[in-house]
């Protein structure tokens, strides 16, 4: 793959009518179809925060490789502004498609009209942004308020509609961490004696999570039988955390998180996490698809659902060899 590094210095999560109506892919109608060969894409990535991150990005640039796209990668090493330059950079470069995995859904309006007034198509993969839907071609992303709402669902089952819980939320600015709270507040609602008794953000990695977690297990000391985290990364964290209190996390504290990662499998082999949603990082093939209808100048739908399941610890060890992430 002929790639490059630029320096640089996950709206609503269920599908509806309007959200499903077609769009142009490419503003630049006078633009000749390329051979995938000839494409070139630009792509900022928030990070490498997570597990399910990393594998986000390795499965785009092996897709790109693999069809022999030129992939300009930007790694915005999770700042925001990171990223706004490289896609300023990209503008500049003269990219056919800009593609963006969002750090945060706001501040990113006069980045898209540059880049629409440029003639070049932006592709918005695992999150949504703030802005006006005709600043994109399409989003990508999974059910958002749909792993939540399954995340509150089965631990209302797991403990009979009564759990002192602890939400352990994403990056706040994201809209994957708002749609999250959201879909799982929406299902705990239905069931009085379930309270969350502390909601703080652990910014989607580990370290912050376990840190976090610290805290909270201290600040309320014996007073918790749950926790919802909104990645895995994050309840992996807060297991080490409760490991590090004398409890036993999948037993004392139920942990049920998003991502469905390998090492979330792993931990639920161990009876450390009881159960995981799955959000599908594997976008490559489906992301180069469409990228590959939008230079041809076909209609591509507005928004993608990426689907997923839910993982229960029984299950852990007949699926882990299956998991491709």
């Amino acid at each position: 793959m002929a790639s490059a590094s630029i320096a640089t210095g996950c709206s609503r999560g269920e599908s509806d009518g309007a959200a499903q109506k077609p769009a142009s892919g490419t503003e630049a109608a006078g633009r000749k179809p390329k051979k995938p060969s000839e494409i070139v894409v630009g792509f900022s990535q928030t990070g490498a925060e997570s597990s399910w991150r990393i594998a986000h990005s390795k499965s785009i640039q092996e897709e790109a490789e693999k069809r022999q796209i030129q992939l300009l990668f930007a790694d915005g090493q999770n700042v925001h502004n990171n990223q706004v330059n490289a896609v300023n950079g990209f503008i500049t470069k003269g990219v056919d498609v800009i593609v963006i995995a969002p750090q945060e859904s706001m501040g990113w309006k006069p980045t898209l009209k540059e880049a629409k007034r440029a003639g070049i198509p932006v592709v918005l993969t695992s999150r949504g942004v703030d802005a006006d839907e005709d600043l994109y071609a399409t989003v990508m992303v999974a059910d958002f308020v749909w792993e939540g709402r399954r995340a509150g669902e089965w631990l209302a089952k797991q403990t009979n509609g009564s759990a002192r819980i602890i939400e352990l939320v994403g990056t706040p600015a994201a809209d994957v961490a708002a749609m999250r709270k959201d879909g799982f507040a929406e299902a705990i609602a239905k069931h009085p004696d379930m309270k969350i008794i502390a909601s703080q953000s652990g910014d989607f990695t580990r370290t912050k999570g376990k840190a976090v977690m610290e805290t909270l297990l201290a600040a309320h000391k014996g007073e918790i039988n749950a926790v919802y985290a909104h990645n895995d990364d994050m309840a992996l964290g807060a297991i080490q955390a409760i490991q590090a209190a004398g409890l036993k996390p999948g037993q004392d504290i139920l942990v049920v998180s998003v991502d469905a990662v390998k090492p979330a499998f792993e931990a639920m082999i161990e009876g450390k996490l009881n159960a995981t949603v799955e959000c599908n990082p594997m976008h490559g093939p489906l992301l180069f698809d469409t990228i590959e209808k939008i230079v041809r100048g076909e209609t591509v739908p507005k928004r993608t659902i990426v689907p997923g399941q839910i993982f229960e610890r029984e299950q852990a060890a007949a699926a882990i060899s299956a998991r491709p992430y």
